[in-house]
């Protein structure tokens, strides 16, 4: 980490942290080296829970994998951070704060976080990891806890944006199946804040300026037909969405056309792909099918929107 980076890191933690240190979790899930991690509430959480075991990884054996490989199912997050992943070679200056999906249980932090932040800050985009807290954490209205986390992460962002290399005004979000509905949470939960103002931090917007729900649940209920979630009501405000599912997810693809359907009825810009098969949780992990191109389809959709440069003419290359 350069001198610059130290000095951000020392001055996010007074700001945000109070001096908090972030507990090492050797049997959970370790921030990559040399990136800034830091405790996103400066003393207990609001809504905190007593009594939650350590952070641990519940897929420690290997026995759940992904395209063949096994992947961390971090559990019992209590003390939420999030870590900076700045964009390499060329920083666009935007920023997507990514949230991982477990059901509210656990946190699927490699394959729906730090191999996500690896993709994103490597086109350029600057890339912040939130590990929200789990178990029962929503969706919301369920729990408050996650929107909590998530609110307070992108005021944090925006807060630091000058000093993260950052445009306060390009800040989105990226979500997979839980995280997935905590995009659209946030995406119209936002005008005010779940818990009481803390610091500079909660003075900023929590509003993204982008959201990719990916493989979302919880936002048609399955038991009323896949109508809407009525906790979410997406407005003219509502930032501009990706969205993308598969038809045989067993999580259910009405989630994201029940959601698509609403976000276009309130003129919101929207994009959506659907898929004949990809099933769930698949993150980035290759595999032999079409819908594994889905990141190609984001940065071309955030090119179209603005938020990334146009693309080089072929003449231009």
């Amino acid at each position: 980490m350069d001198k610059k980076l130290l000095f951000v890191a020392a001055a996010a933690l007074g700001a945000a942290g109070a001096g908090a240190q972030v507990p090492p979790a050797p049997s959970g899930w370790t921030p990559p080296p040399g990136l800034l991690t830091m405790p996103i509430w400066p003393g207990t959480p609001p809504d905190a829970r007593a009594g939650l075991p350590p952070e641990t990884n519940i897929n420690a054996a290997g026995t759940k994998t992904m395209a063949g490989r096994p992947y961390i199912r971090l559990a019992n997050v209590s003390n939420p951070t999030l870590t900076v992943y700045p964009a390499k070679g060329t920083n666009t200056g935007a920023a997507v704060v990514v949230f991982p999906g477990g059901g509210y249980q656990i946190l699927s932090m490699d394959l729906e976080g730090t191999e996500v932040c690896d993709w994103l800050s490597g086109i350029g985009i600057n890339c912040v990891l939130l590990k929200y807290r789990v178990p029962d954490s929503g969706p919301y209205p369920k729990s408050p806890e996650a929107l909590e986390d998530a609110q307070r992460a992108l005021g944090i962002v925006r807060l630091h944006a000058a000093d993260w290399g950052i445009d306060p005004h390009r800040v989105g979000v990226l979500g997979f199946s839980a995280g997935g509905y905590l995009s659209a949470a946030v995406s119209n939960l936002y005008e005010k804040r779940l818990y009481a103002l803390i610091d500079a931090a909660d003075q900023q917007s929590c509003r993204p300026d982008f959201a990719v729900v990916l493989y979302p649940g919880y936002l048609a209920i399955s038991t009323q037909h896949f109508a809407p979630n009525p906790a979410i009501q997406p407005s003219a405000n509502t930032p501009p969405t990706f969205l993308l599912q598969a038809e045989d997810d067993p999580v259910h693809v009405e989630n994201a056309v029940t959601y698509f359907m609403e976000i276009k009825n309130a003129g919101v810009p929207a994009e959506l792909h659907v898929y004949a098969e990809g099933g769930h949780g698949y993150g980035l992990r290759p595999r032999d099918l079409p819908i594994m191109g889905w990141p190609s389809l984001v940065e071309t959709w955030l090119r179209t929107i603005k938020i990334l440069p146009a693309a080089p003419s072929p003449l231009q290359r």
